[in-house]
Formats: structure tokens, sequence, C-alpha cells
């Protein structure tokens, strides 16, 4: 399979390694995108297989809660500077408040309800686009419940690029509950607990690091050991519960939820744009085609 350039960058983007290392990954992987990354693991040449350079779209994440529910969502634009402005809010506000009454299932539900104001949910959004001048979507949203006794927690990292709603149930703490969801945004867990992690993909990472240790020249007759220890490395990295608390690290989550006789339910992180490719426009030349027309 021929290697193209755009898959050597794609490569580094999300491992860091060098440029001939990724090229000679591919080679051998025939081009297997993941099996090229743990060949890279593998050999200890890529760290981890984090995706880089993932945020693309502009937008901001919201947070509303009414009573015993509480909704994330986020909605995209073209230009930061878009984002910023009053109308762009002002929509935002408008859907949150739409999405907490109505409570649709799904994204497409939403789309086609009637608003306040007569309008569909997504003849609103064609509005506003027409107003603002920009392409704006409503991306994706999560409605989250607690019981009277449980506690909800928001936050809104810089101005709302990164959105965190938490559920802490068997505790009214709703400061507990923020500190929890500013944690999330901080560090970015996948799982809450270990026994959410599936055995496929334990499994896969304890032969990415009994590969790397051998890599490394160590022992067969210690590497077992060597592996359940890195193990745990990578659990703390991905599980909330095990993980150093980002506003004391001397004490772990799981410490800080378990003295408030807490648990926590469900969290929902949103970060503007990940996941989406960003258009790699030339700026220069933008402004030269428009000097031409």
């Amino acid at each position: 399979m021929a290697i193209s350039a755009q898959m050597v960058k794609e490569l580094r983007q999300k491992t860091g390694a060098g440029m001939m290392d990724c090229k000679k990954a591919l080679t051998e992987t025939d081009g297997n995108m993941e099996k090229a990354i743990d060949l890279l693991r593998e050999k200890g040449i890529a760290k981890a297989a984090k995706k880089a350079d993932r945020i693309a779209a502009e937008g901001l994440t919201l947070i509303k809660t009414d009573s015993n529910t509480g909704v994330i969502l986020e909605v995209n634009s073209e230009t930061d500077f878009v984002a910023k402005n009053e109308g762009f809010k002002e929509l935002l506000n408008d859907l949150a408040d739409h999405l907490l009454a109505e409570k649709p299932e799904n994204l497409e539900a939403a789309l086609g309800q009637k608003m306040a104001n007569g309008t569909t949910v997504e003849e609103y959004i064609t509005n506003a686009v027409a107003k603002i001048g920009e392409k704006i979507t409503l991306r994706r949203f999560s409605l989250l419940t607690k019981g009277d006794n449980d506690a909800f927690g928001a936050y809104l990292h810089m101005g709302g690029r990164i959105g965190v709603l938490t559920v802490l149930s068997g505790t009214t703490d709703e400061e507990t509950a923020r500190d929890i969801a500013m944690h999330v945004a901080a560090v970015n867990p996948r799982y809450i607990s270990r026994d959410q992690v599936s055995e496929e993909e334990a499994n896969h990472e304890r032969e990415i690091l009994t590969q790397q240790a051998l890599q490394e020249g160590k022992p067969e007759n210690i590497v077992a050991k060597m592996v359940e220890g890195r193990l745990n490395k990578y659990f703390e990295e991905i599980c909330l519960l095990d993980q150093a608390f980002v506003k004391n690290p001397d004490e772990k989550v799981k410490q800080v939820v378990a003295a408030k006789n807490a648990t926590i339910k469900t969290f929902v992180r949103y970060e503007v744009g990940e996941g989406i490719e960003k258009r790699q426009d030339n700026f220069a030349e933008e402004v030269m085609n428009q000097v031409k027309k």
C-alpha cells in the first residue's frame, strides 16, 4: 500500500513520533493506522496514542440545570469571533432552555421540535445563521437527572471551551460536585472506575506494555510484574476515581467523594470541536482571493 504524506502527518499528530519512524511503521503495518500506533508504542517511540490537534470547530458549551434535570450542550460556529457574539450566546441559552423543558430523546428529535417562539429548533438555528452570517450547528447535548439527595456539579472552562456536568449520589454538596467537574475538565478521564474498562482494552494495553518491557531488554521473569505495575499507572490515567485530585494531589478522587459519603454516578465532558477535522485554510490566500473578487 502506498503511504501518503497525509497518513504520515496523521500518525505524527497522534503519537508525536518522528516522520521517518512514522513512515516506517505505516509501511510495516501496510498502512493500518491503529497497528502503526501500537508498533510505535511497543518500540517506545510513542509514549501514548493520544490524538493531538483534535480541536477543530469553534463555538461554546453551556450547562443549565432545573431542579433534578441538567443539560450540557455544544453549539459550533466557524470562528471564535462569532462564539463571543452576544447573539450567539443568546441562541445557546435559548437552546438550553428548550432542551431542559422538552427533554428530546436525541438530536434529530430536538431539531424537529417547536420552540416557545413558534419555530422549530432547526428553523431557529437557520434564522440565526442568516442573521449572524456564519454556519451554526447544534452538535450534541446530554440530559442528566438526579435524585433529591444528589448534587449536580457544573463547570465551564475558558468561558465554555470545555464544559463538564457531573452527578454525585448521596450528597447535596454542589461545591464538591463542581470540584469533581473541574477535575474532569483538567484531566479528561475516560471512565469513572476500573470496572468500566473492558477486558479487551485492558488486555490490549497489557500486550503493548509487555512488548515495551521486552524491547527495553528486561528479563522475562520480571516482565509480568513490571507490566502489572505499569497497567496500574494506565488505569490511573484513564479512571477518574484512581486519579490524584487536581486541587490536592495528595488525595485520590475516590477519597474526596468518600469523605462526603458520596459516589460519582456519571459525568459528561464536552470540549469544543473535539473530533472534527479542522479546515486548513491559508489566511493570506483567503484575503487575496477576496481582494481579487
